[in-house]
Order: C-alpha cells, then sequence, then structure tokens
C-alpha cells in the first residue's frame, strides 16, 4: 500500500513558526519585565533639564529583539503576514494582561501570603497597560510599513538601510507612544501618577536611542540571518 503523506510526515524547512512564536515571547517576556523601573546613575540636573539618572525599564532587556523578528517577518513573509503576527502578538499581550486582572482581584487562600507581593509586580495598572499595547502596535506596524515601502522602491539592494530606517522610525513612535501615556499627565485619564516632564523626556530619549543602538550592534547578526531564512524557505 502507498504510504499516506500527512502534514507531520511532509517535509517542511519554514521556520515562519518558530519566528513568530519567538516574536510572540519576548513581547510577553518584555512586558512583564517593564513592570519594573531601573535608574542608572545619580540625580544630575542641568537647566532644569534631568540628565540623570537614566530611566528605563526591564522590558528593555529583550524587546528591541522583537524589532529583530519583525523585520525578520517583514522582509521574508511580506507585510501581510507580518502584520498578522503583530496583532496576534497584540491580542495575547491584551488576554495576559486581563488574565493579571482576573488572578489579581480573585480572593487568595489564607495560607498564602504573598497577595501583597503579587499585586504590586503584576498587579495591572491601566495606563500602563494602555501604554504598552498602543505603543507596541504603532511601532511594530510602522517598524514593517516602513521596510516594506522601502524595499518596494529600491528592490532588494540596501537592506541594511531598511532595518534601520524602519527601526528609528518604528522605536520613534512605540517609545513615544508609551512615555506619554505611561508616565506624562496626558495618561492621567488612566488613572496613576504621572512624573516631571523632564522624567519623561530622559525615559523617552534613552528609551528610543537604547533601542535603535540595540538594532545597530546586531545589524551584523540581522544581515545574516535573514538571507539564511529566505533560502530556507525557498528549498
Amino acid at each position: 500500500m502507498p504510504q499516506l503523506t500527512t502534514l507531520e510526515t511532509r517535509p517542511n524547512r519554514s521556520v515562519y513558526d518558530l519566528v513568530v512564536a519567538a516574536f510572540v515571547g519576548m513581547l510577553l517576556i518584555s512586558n512583564i519585565g517593564a513592570t519594573k523601573l531601573i535608574a542608572f546613575g545619580p540625580d544630575w540636573s542641568v537647566g532644569g533639564a534631568q540628565l540623570l539618572p537614566i530611566l528605563t525599564d526591564g522590558g528593555a532587556i529583550l524587546f528591541p529583539l522583537t524589532y529583530i523578528l519583525g523585520d525578520v517577518l517583514a522582509e521574508v513573509y511580506g507585510l501581510r503576514r507580518a502584520n498578522r503576527t503583530i496583532i496576534t502578538g497584540f491580542v495575547l499581550a491584551a488576554v495576559m494582561s486581563l488574565t493579571f486582572v482576573i488572578v489579581d482581584i480573585a480572593p487568595p487562600s489564607p495560607d498564602w501570603p504573598n497577595q501583597d507581593a503579587w499585586h504590586t509586580v503584576l498587579g495591572v495598572v491601566p495606563r500602563f497597560v494602555v501604554a504598552s499595547l498602543l505603543g507596541y502596535l504603532a511601532g511594530q506596524l510602522l517598524n514593517a510599513l516602513v521596510l516594506v515601502r522601502i524595499k518596494e522602491r529600491w528592490g532588494e539592494r540596501h537592506l541594511w538601510v531598511r532595518l534601520i530606517t524602519s527601526t528609528i522610525v518604528g522605536e520613534l513612535a512605540d517609545t513615544a507612544v508609551f512615555s506619554l501615556i505611561a508616565w506624562s499627565t496626558l495618561g492621567n485619564f488612566l488613572g496613576g501618577d504621572a512624573v516631571p516632564w523632564p522624567a519623561v523626556i530622559n525615559f523617552f530619549l534613552v528609551g528610543w536611542i537604547y533601542k535603535v543602538v540595540v538594532e545597530a550592534v546586531m545589524l551584523p547578526v540581522t544581515l545574516r540571518v535573514i538571507p539564511w531564512v529566505k533560502r530556507r524557505e525557498a528549498a
């Protein structure tokens, strides 16, 4: 009898599912890490401008890598598939936040002493959830759109220009939206407290520059990964 070919036995060299899983996983991990604000250096202000400490959050460790994976998605698989992955990440991040809300308000066991610690670390603050989700959505969609539009204009040439330009635009939008909603008085309608504008500007500039620098440092790796993925998908 002829051997039946199924989806499990059929050869499949595509790494699309792995890229999507890594993208969404890093996004969710970064959102949890972002609940901790990190400061480097002593207090130092010049003319009312806060230069130190350098302010960022725990999400900065992994989140820039989502833009590298976003570049792979848009460059190799096109705008439609990249946007589908971005929306998937958005939905799952929203589901994660909703789950944390439900767990937080659920009555703790009398024998479990860590309710306050849970609420402090993972209790959802609406302004941070909205800021994170909207910043991510704006940044990733712009990142993919800019990369694809430049490719349509220049073809396969100048990949490094596409990667850097799309990251500059995407991270600018992401960090600006997040900073304005999460930290400034513009997000007060969602509750919580705002920080002084010099600190907001500090947080925005440090976050934006840091994320772009990470993309630039990782550029040699990205320039090798994208052709490898293209060859893999064509095999």
